[in-house]
């Protein structure tokens, strides 16, 4: 997520609000922190370590943890880039068919947020409970028929450990393609290379998933010219809910979202007329992010995020949360995880103390500017490529809103945008429970999921139950079909 939530962070100013994923620098949510610095000399978490196994990995298996149908096989622990590098991960294999199933790799956002919110709070196999120490079965888990991969990164972030120099998308793309390479040559999970491969992620996901899918394809392609060696990974679906892309697409939507929403006004007209000002004036938001975009330096780039989010994001949240507008400022939902995780920590066979939100890895995006620029680009030449992709997002999400989201989707240059243009929106239905609406154009689709906040997966609406929404339009485009009402 747009920095995920619960656990102090300890070099920002951190409002004290439940499920708050967005860090509050200096009183403005996604603030950049003074000092902020690009990584370059290595900065080292304070841990003493086991001895890693550089290029390979170091497993738990069968913990018993979270996944409690019988026979159901899965595996914790740790891929280790280097000997100062490890990268946490938790697979848990499709609970029908494993060993034909597609995988699915899951990475929440931040930039510095853990995965394992994913894991406990929205699709994995159990979920938190409202008493923040145990979890229940859950039967719309995302592993249903699908193995998962649920991956800590950059190195810091939840389980993760070791150096500290990771600050742009594209240095993080290049340590999870180091990771997957280690995963799939480990003896027990190299049966799984050859089958279809999925990323899926939220929030700063969105610039994650079009880097980290673009890279693939790219190595890819080096590796069948002969210039990169490595094992080649069969991607075929890239997901994104609630994902930051195209910052001077989708930054007039805080503007319009707070205005006009399905469920209240966020502000005041005279706040919105002081944002609109600060988007559109000479020196403004729209002016700072195209510069951005043209060839920016980090410290442009950092600028814009700073002004940005000073005078438009933070400001237009209101008193609600910024995560579930229904609901203001603090909402408990969804449970915290931090409790839950330091309790299982040592079974689970995790070394590092739990780190939901690492602020150094905040800081280091921060300072690259990495926020502002535009992942678009990847985005179209990953759906280009064939790539069956799928953006949704809830609409009771403020911090990463649909107005913004399909302003970027429509900004889209594939070739499908044209035939999507002219869709007309259907309503998406769950045993016959209107969820949303959608359009299919090619091998990409969109959806607007109702009642669902920011990590959609984690809600329910209607008669459905949590998240059974959000299995129902996983599973069809993991099948690689176009979404379908039932």
């Amino acid at each position: 997520m747009l920095i995920s939530s619960l656990l102090v962070f300890t070099a920002l100013s951190v409002s004290n609000v439940f499920a708050g994923q967005v860090p509050i620098v200096d009183g403005v949510l996604g603030g950049v922190p003074t000092g902020a610095s690009v990584p370059g000399e290595t900065t080292r978490e304070a841990l003493t370590i086991a001895a890693t196994t550089p290029g390979k990995l170091r497993v738990t298996e069968n913990s018993g943890i979270c996944e409690t149908t019988p026979g159901v096989y899965q595996a914790s622990g740790y891929g280790d880039l280097t000997s100062t590098k490890s990268i946490w991960f938790w697979f848990f294999a499709a609970r029908k068919n494993p060993s034909t199933a597609p995988v699915a790799l899951w990475f929440n956002g931040g930039p510095g947020s853990s995965s394992m919110i994913g894991l406990f709070q929205e699709h994995g196999p159990c979920r938190i409970n409202n008493d923040t120490k145990t979890v229940s079965l859950n039967p719309y888990s995302w592993n249903n028929e699908v193995n998962m991969l649920y991956i800590d990164q950059p190195v810091g972030v939840g389980f993760s450990h070791g150096d500290l120099d990771v600050g742009t998308s594209q240095a993080a793309a290049a340590d999870v393609w180091s990771f997957l390479q280690i995963f799939f040559k480990d003896s027990r999970f190299s049966k799984y290379q050859p089958n279809d491969l999925a990323i899926w992620t939220e929030s700063y996901g969105g610039h994650y998933g079009p880097t980290f899918a673009a890279h693939i394809l790219k190595q890819n392609a080096a590796i069948a010219a002969g210039s990169v060696s490595g094992l080649k990974l069969n991607l075929e679906v890239l997901g994104i809910g609630n994902g930051l892309t195209d910052p001077l697409s989708q930054y007039p939507g805080y503007i319009e979202y707070a205005a006009s929403n399905p469920y209240h006004a966020l502000v005041s007209s005279s706040v919105i007329n002081t944002a609109t000002n600060a988007w559109s004036s000479s020196s403004g938001c729209k002016a700072k992010i195209t510069t951005c975009y043209n060839g920016g330096s980090n410290s442009v780039c950092s600028s814009a995020q700073s002004y940005c989010n000073n005078y438009i994001l933070s400001p237009l949240a209101g008193n609600y949360d910024v995560y579930y507008v229904p609901t203001r400022n603090p909402d408990p939902y969804p449970p915290a995880i931090s409790t839950y995780l330091a309790s299982i920590r040592t079974a689970a066979g995790a070394e590092a103390s739990y780190v939901e939100s690492n602020s150094k890895v905040y800081s280091n995006f921060a300072a690259t500017g990495d926020w502002m620029r535009n992942s678009r680009p990847d985005l179209e030449t990953v759906i280009n490529a064939g790539v069956r992709t799928l953006i949704f997002d809830g609409d009771a999400d403020y911090i990463v809103n649909y107005v913004g989201v399909e302003a970027m989707v429509d900004a889209l240059n594939t070739q499908f945008t044209a035939t999507y243009k002219q869709q007309p929106w259907s309503t998406y239905t769950v045993e016959g429970q209107a969820a949303g609406q959608y359009k299919n154009a090619g091998t990409f689709s969109y959806m607007r999921v109702y009642g669902a906040g920011h990590e959609v997966p984690a809600y329910k609406y209607g008669k459905l139950a949590y998240g059974q929404a959000a299995s129902q339009m996983f599973l069809q485009t993991m099948s690689k079909k176009p979404l379908t009402s039932t």
